[in-house]
């Protein structure tokens, strides 16, 4: 069974252990995925991170609480749902349900919280393939420019290879660009992204620039052919697609490695028909 199948798993998880202290790493051990990849895979599927999504279940039971018990605690409701004080939990939950949990004691009020199956919406006008079987890659050094990202942020990598154009020709690089995603912080959900450029076999590192050591790595490639209108939407719905469907369909298994963008020279991202591939680490 493929180890995107026990994501179902992974939604028991949650919901048997909304009473204990619960982490990424809790969560995606039980997928067989790391902490990054999995957290890929649930915001492509569920369009909000793991912890967003644990925070709210356990704001939607004690919601329930309220309207079947009435007079339960809320310090007692702020601790079970995983917050250090009845305040902190207050706001939360004004903020999710548009009311304080004081004034939401009525019955009948418990909104109905359906887990159920996770539905994508990709747009119809997304074109994009799969670039034939796996492919081998050996080991390579990538130069750029880092910063950390979260789904809430992601609008911002743009600007990224803004600042990486000030750089640009990198001596001792290989010809077009490449954005790289790297596990971030442990259990906070986001990812360090690198816009950068693959260095040739014995380049210095160039002065100005982070780089990062790829291993070798089998890889799944998808190319998106771009539109002509804006560019990230179409990046955001092509890495959704892959994580929460395609790679599912294909059978195949995300590996711990890093996965990239590749853009070829000339690229800029504003024409029809430009096109950009998608490598994700898989195995095999």
């Amino acid at each position: 069974m493929s180890r995107l199948d026990a994501h179902g798993r992974t939604l028991a998880l949650i919901e048997a252990r909304l009473s204990e202290p619960l982490s990424l790493t809790d969560v995606a051990a039980a997928s067989g995925l790391s902490a990054f990849h999995f957290s890929r895979l649930f915001t492509a599927l569920h369009g909000e991170s793991v912890m967003a999504y644990v925070r709210r279940r356990r704001l939607a039971r004690a919601a329930r609480r309220l309207s079947d018990e009435g007079e339960v605690s809320l310090v007692e409701l702020a601790l079970e749902s995983g917050f250090e004080s009845q305040q902190a939990f207050t706001r939360a939950f004004t903020r999710q349900f548009g009311v304080s949990p004081g004034r939401f004691r009525s019955p009948g009020r418990y909104p109905r919280y359906q887990i159920g199956d996770p539905v994508l919406t990709i747009p119809a006008s997304l074109n994009l393939e799969r670039m034939g079987e796996i492919t081998r890659r050996p080991a390579f050094r990538v130069a750029g420019i880092t910063n950390r990202f979260d789904r809430d942020s992601v609008h911002a990598i743009p600007a990224l290879w803004d600042r990486l154009d000030a750089f640009l020709p990198v001596a001792g690089s290989k010809s077009g660009t490449l954005g790289l995603c790297l596990p971030g912080a442990p259990d906070a959900g986001d990812f360090v992204y690198m816009a950068g450029v693959e260095l040739q076999d014995g380049a210095p590192d160039p002065p100005g620039l982070e780089t990062v050591e790829v291993p070798a790595q089998a890889y799944a490639v998808w190319r998106l052919t771009a539109s002509g209108e804006a560019l990230h939407p179409q990046m955001q719905a092509a890495v959704r697609d892959i994580w929460g469907r395609r790679l599912k369909e294909a059978g195949l298994n995300p590996s711990r490695g890093p996965d990239f963008e590749l853009y070829p020279p000339y690229f800029t991202g504003r024409k029809a028909g430009e096109w950009v591939e998608i490598w994700i680490p898989v195995e095999g």
